[in-house]
């Protein structure tokens, strides 16, 4: 069964948090990062991505660069912007976009699940990205922002977070520049605290890692580190837990993850529409076309959308990965037809997330950058929690989770911080 923790949390003072808070360190590229704090000491992206501090042309993962974010998460708190909760607590994190809504439980999991297999994942990681978040992790001693899980949702620990939801007084409500509503409420009674962590420890079998694989194998490995470094190791220490925000899986939305790649690999736009009719049914359409069900897709070329439908034989719904219209689409005309085999590494492949919209993809072909689009119908949370429980893993950009975590509303430490 799956085990959280309560921690004293460091969290910002509540008149800064909407300033304070910050998109999650991938999200924005470096330029980006450097815009977004100008004129702003307090985003918390000067602790998650603290390059935008530093020359330019300095590489990102020089040792500088993790010593910069312990540095300034240290100057946050000597200011007083941070400070740390006087007793251990849970945390509700609700966000809202587009009229819905997901709470999730901000605790700390226990890297021993991580190891044990009750933290199950479904993505591959990358050892380069990983020691760059071990990095991170090590020097400023603390895990500065949260991985997203999911938990299968049960009835009565629903009911007692709707409770809590109405009778706790929010300690931050705030709306940011993209209207999504995020709202935090402090769990401090004790007995409360102990049945949300009882409810974990006996009907919830096991967590999700929705989003975050990298972080949550860095957070995990870095734990295990400090275990082989302390000879006096209990068990009970910071370092063996990190930082998770826990939402029931019956709230959680994928949105779709589409793709776009540069050319045809030498077929005309008349042979290719031609091969894809072994595996598809096609139609033109006369308007943008977003797939409405499983196994249908939509292709953007040469200004005309297209509804694909793929044949019986192009897919086993029987196999947790078979099923899945990324393993269709890879199978049938990206390796086959556009000659990429290896999603992570070729260049001529480019991935979209759904909230940027189809538009996003029609302009990437209009202008010329790209060849042609497809849009693909969503993974769903169950296809996700099958295909991890089964061992397997999802192909590369298969899942994008909305709305994303606001970075900089609390912070675990490992230990204690520098002063």
């Amino acid at each position: 069964m799956a085990i959280i923790k309560a921690f004293r949390g460091y969290r910002p003072l509540p008149e800064l948090v909407a300033r304070i808070a910050s998109p999650p360190y991938d999200v924005l590229n470096s330029d980006e990062a450097r815009e977004e704090v100008a004129g702003n000491p307090h985003s918390f992206l000067h602790v998650v991505k603290p390059e935008v501090d530093l020359p330019r042309d300095l590489d990102p993962h020089d040792p500088l660069v993790y010593a910069t974010a312990r540095d300034n998460f240290t100057r946050l708190r000597r200011e007083g912007v941070f400070f740390q909760d006087d007793t251990p607590c849970l945390y509700l994190y609700r966000q809202e976009m587009d009229g819905k809504r997901q709470t999730g439980i901000v605790a700390a999991a226990a890297v021993s699940d991580y190891f044990e297999g009750h933290i199950k994942k479904h993505e591959l990681t990358r050892p380069d990205k990983e020691e760059d978040r071990m990095n991170h992790v090590r020097v400023a001693n603390m895990n500065a922002e949260p991985v997203f899980f999911a938990y299968p949702g049960v009835t009565g620990l629903d009911a007692l977070i709707a409770q809590l939801e109405e009778t706790l007084s929010p300690v931050y409500d705030f709306v940011t520049e993209d209207g999504i509503g995020h709202t935090f409420w402090v769990v401090d009674e004790p007995a409360t605290i102990d049945r949300i962590v009882r409810y974990f420890a006996e009907d919830i079998p096991a967590t999700y890692v929705a989003d975050g694989h990298h972080r949550t194998a860095a957070a995990a490995l870095v734990g295990q580190e400090r275990q082989k470094q302390n000879p006096a190791h209990t068990g009970q220490e910071d370092y063996n837990y990190f930082l998770a925000v826990h939402f029931p899986d019956h709230q959680l939305r994928i949105i779709d993850y589409n793709r776009v790649v540069r050319d045809l690999n030498g077929h005309s736009a008349e042979a290719f529409l031609a091969a894809l009719e072994k595996s598809f049914v096609l139609s033109a359409q006369d308007a943008t076309y977003k797939p409405d069900r499983l196994h249908t897709f939509g292709m953007y070329l040469d200004g005309t959308w297209y509804r694909l439908e793929a044949r019986p034989g192009t897919y086993d719904d029987n196999d947790p990965i078979g099923v899945l219209d990324v393993t269709i689409l890879s199978e049938q005309v990206l390796a086959p037809l556009l000659g990429i085999t290896d999603l992570r590494r070729d260049q001529r492949i480019d991935f979209v997330g759904g909230i940027r919209g189809l538009g996003e993809l029609e302009r990437r072909v209009d202008s010329g950058e790209m060849r042609v689009a497809f849009a693909l119908y969503p993974v769903t949370m169950q296809q996700l929690m099958d295909i991890a429980d089964s061992g397997a893993i999802m192909p590369p950009k298969t899942t994008w989770f909305e709305p994303k975590l606001r970075s900089g509303l609390v912070v675990h430490a490992l230990g204690e911080l520098d002063q």
